[in-house]
């Protein structure tokens, strides 16, 4: 027999099935070289935690059952607040009429699902993107949901994305939502669909628009373009009647190229008579509360500014 020394040890966790496969007995499991994470699934002794790794063998050791909420999001990017954004935790689904999913250390979900809310990705069964929103609609507040929203039903960009078309719509959301009018979250979830939008390109900017609703001002336009051409520069949000632009600058704008790039964009604005008021990661800790205050300003400017002209134009 040989030694654990020599076995053929798995970069990542794998399941008793594979152990077969690979021609390892049960007492070789038991060994140094290996450790045991649940029923049928076992890892690498010095296997560094990833989590994709992690989740495909959870899948593969579990028939019937996908991969889900937090952990679902974090495999397909989307947009979470930081207190979740860096959890390891795995989450696992499965329909209510099997055995719920009991492993140490995973959280078990037993739900219903339709067909199309779950898929094959990456050698694991995890929900779709949208289905992944709803889930997560049990324990998100509605601001952070509006961004995972947004972020489904924005328009890509071809040139820099590889796919055409979004993630989801609202009425395909908003069809699922009436699928499941008793799941937990669903209030929620109702109303984070009136309060998406289409063009947010970063949960940012969702959440400045949403604070500026809050604080009752006009709900802006988004991806405002400054000329109708398809080179045009634009703005992340603003108003159009008021010449009125809105930027957020997150922490990639530091890039030198990008860096140059906002210079031409607000320079273009301002040249062409708009106010430009450019927002950082410092608002987006305050909550916006500064930039709502900065925009109020700007809008009361804009609305006076015509009354003024009038008058001296009538001699007033």
């Amino acid at each position: 027999m040989e030694t654990n020394d020599e076995l053929p040890v798995p970069g990542s966790p794998f399941t008793l099935s594979k152990a077969r496969d690979l021609g390892l007995a049960p007492e070789q499991l038991r060994g140094r070289s290996f450790a045991h994470v649940s029923r049928g699934l076992y890892r690498p002794a010095q296997w560094d935690f990833d989590l994709l790794e992690a989740a495909q063998a959870l899948s593969a050791a579990t028939p019937g059952a996908w991969i889900s909420h937090s952990t679902a999001a974090r495999l397909q990017g989307l947009i979470l607040p930081p207190w979740l954004s860096d959890s390891d935790e795995l989450h696992l689904s499965k329909p209510q009429f099997l055995p719920s999913a009991r492993r140490k250390g995973i959280h078990g979900h037993a739900t219903v699902a339709f067909p199309d809310e779950v898929e094959t990705d990456r050698q694991l069964r995890i929900s779709t993107r949208a289905r992944t929103w709803l889930d997560l609609a049990r324990i998100l507040p509605l601001p952070e949901l509006v961004c995972i929203g947004d972020q489904l039903i924005r328009v890509p960009r071809p040139q820099f994305e590889e796919r055409s078309e979004p993630y989801a719509t609202r009425g395909s959301l908003r069809r699922m939502v009436l699928r499941h009018g008793n799941l937990q979250g669903i209030v929620c979830a109702r109303e984070a669909l009136e309060l998406m939008r289409v063009g947010a390109d970063s949960g940012p900017e969702t959440l400045m628009r949403l604070a500026m609703v809050d604080a009752g001002l006009p709900e802006p336009e988004l991806q405002v373009k400054l000329w109708d051409t398809r080179t045009s520069p634009s703005a992340d949000a603003g108003y159009r009647d008021k010449k009125i632009a809105l930027q957020y600058d997150g922490g990639h704008h530091l890039d030198e190229i990008q860096r140059q790039s906002d210079v031409r964009r607000d320079k273009a604005f301002r040249s062409a008579g708009w106010q430009v008021l450019i927002f950082t990661d410092e608002d987006l800790a305050d909550g916006f509360d500064q930039a709502v205050r900065n925009i109020k300003q700007a809008l009361r400017q804009a609305w006076t500014a015509p009354s003024i002209a009038s008058g001296f134009a009538s001699g007033g």
